[in-house]
């Protein structure tokens, strides 16, 4: 779930001047990757290696929404595989690398319309001088969707919720997707077969968010993130694949921890945090690293932007992310070669 992008363009908390010296540490020959898009974001490596799969908002097409797009990495070009119409978010390669799955809106008889009252809101509101909070819509018209990848053989996995389905994300066998789905203030993480077959509820939490999960390379457990004690203040969890065996892996109710994304050695992730203990200072969101073992922790990113969104090439000798780090403008999708921390 592509949750806080509209708001990755908010003026950043102060950084120390020698942020770029500090992400040396780690990360090296940072690249923008997109910039033909309005926005971009929650990009996602193929099996190989020499594509990425992401969700941006293209220029005058009359739909402000997220559309999925596949990039090849080495000519730069991309294109769009989702239908254009509604919402979309969570686009994912399968291991196999010749199919997609991402979840999209399109059926919804009224999308159009959304589309026309979004950019109607965004008129008033740049009239006003006024920044909406962001907001993520669990959209019950939100369905999972298999696709090839340009786009054609598109075949709904969960033709038959009637709640929000997305935020997919396929095993590293491809026999599974595990999902979050249900309505506003209680969804919860299930799992099924990549043919959307034999679906299995992994979480046991009312009442709140889970959601954005992994499983890990192994395929032994997942990492997810919650709210369980406050309305959209997320921690990290990760949960035995069957359903059992979960922990917090964050406590703090001063920081929002989100998008956790697994290391090749079933141990380690990256993540998102921000601490939000000041209301008075816009939250900085920089990438993290952690032992989900000990709980040691480690900074990766420093700069006056928004980093977000991790994710490891299939190698895991890159790091690609979403960010606004160039001067406050619109998110947009970075990669950089990575050097994990050492212990």
């Amino acid at each position: 779930m592509n949750v806080l992008l509209l708001s990755l363009a908010l003026s950043p908390a102060a950084q120390p001047d020698d942020w770029k010296a500090a992400e040396t540490a780690h990360l090296k020959n940072i690249k923008q990757l997109t910039t033909d898009f309005v926005r971009a974001g929650e990009g996602y490596f193929a099996p190989d290696g020499t594509k990425i799969i992401f969700q941006a908002e293209e220029k005058d097409t009359g739909n402000p929404f997220y559309q999925i797009f596949i990039m090849d990495l080495k000519t730069g070009k991309a294109t769009r595989i989702s239908p254009g119409v509604g919402r979309t978010t969570c686009g994912y390669f399968h291991p196999g690398g010749t199919k997609v799955i991402f979840a999209s809106s399109h059926g919804d008889p009224d999308a159009k319309k959304h589309q026309e009252a979004e950019y109607k809101q965004r008129e008033e509101d740049k009239k006003k001088g006024v920044r909406r909070r962001y907001s993520w819509d669990f959209d019950p018209h939100m369905k999972i969707y298999e696709a090839n990848l340009d786009g054609t053989g598109l075949k709904c996995l969960t033709p038959d919720a009637k709640v929000y389905t997305a935020e997919g994300s396929y095993s590293a066998d491809g026999k599974r997707i595990v999902y979050s789905a249900g309505n506003a203030g209680n969804v919860q993480l299930f799992t099924m077969n990549a043919d959307g077959t034999n679906a299995k509820r992994v979480t046991d939490a009312p009442n709140c968010y889970n959601g954005g999960p992994f499983f890990s390379p192994d395929g032994k457990k997942i990492v997810f993130r919650a709210d369980r004690k406050e309305k959209d203040r997320l921690q990290l969890y990760v949960i035995n694949s069957d359903g059992t065996g979960e922990k917090a892996l964050t406590a703090d109710d001063k920081w929002v921890f989100w998008a956790p994304y697994w290391y090749k050695d079933n141990k380690h992730i990256i993540y998102t945090g921000a601490d939000h203990s000041n209301p008075l200072a816009p939250p900085n969101y920089d990438l993290h690293w952690m032992d989900t073992e000990s709980g040691k922790k480690a900074r990766i990113t420093f700069a006056p932007g928004q980093d977000v969104l991790p994710v490891f090439s299939p190698d895991y000798t890159k790091v690609m992310w979403t960010s606004s780090r160039e001067g406050g403008k619109a998110a947009q999708i970075y990669i950089a070669d990575f050097t994990p921390p050492k212990e």
